[in-house]
């Protein structure tokens, strides 16, 4: 991998009205001087699915390898990948244990991915404490989850409810 990355910043946050509900994610990215924020959202959807998107879509939106850092409130995002728990779920066909599925396979799948692409770190901050980053994340998230016409999140929707047969 490249010694000299561009060093990139990024503050993420998931939301959800309900849980779950019509949900959202948010991003700020700081590169020295500049700045980019992202945000979208699905109808119906739950928070630890927008905070795994909010990571995957800033990694999704850098044109270049880079040196992440991540900062989330999401404990499950952090430890997720900071215990090696995805890595492990993957390993074991998205499996926790024996009996029980790992949640979210889609999105961790697509996040182990994107960090394969990248060099990037993951710290946990404290939500709702006043840091202004994790503040801006917050509001683009449940901004972009009260928006109207939101589409459907299908991989979750699609597991969600059971399959109809026609015959």
């Amino acid at each position: 991998m490249v010694k000299n990355l561009p060093k990139i910043l990024m503050y993420t946050d998931g939301s959800s009205i309900g849980n779950p509900g019509p949900g959202g994610y948010g991003v700020v990215m700081i590169q020295g001087a500049h700045r980019k924020e992202l945000s979208g959202g699905y109808r119906r959807t739950t928070n630890n699915r927008m905070e795994l998107m909010a990571v995957i879509e800033g990694l999704k939106a850098l044109k270049t390898p880079g040196e992440v850092a991540v900062m989330t409130d999401s404990k499950y995002v952090a430890d997720g990948i900071n215990q090696g728990w995805a890595q492990r779920w993957r390993a074991n066909q998205w499996k926790k244990n024996k009996r029980e599925k790992a949640l979210n396979p889609d999105l961790w799948e697509q996040l182990l991915d994107l960090c394969a692409q990248h060099r990037v770190s993951f710290t946990w901050v404290k939500g709702h404490a006043g840091h202004k980053e994790n503040e801006r994340c917050d509001r683009l998230a449940v901004q972009a989850a009260s928006q109207p016409g939101l589409p459907p999140d299908l991989p979750y929707e699609q597991q969600d409810s059971p399959q109809l047969s026609l015959f």
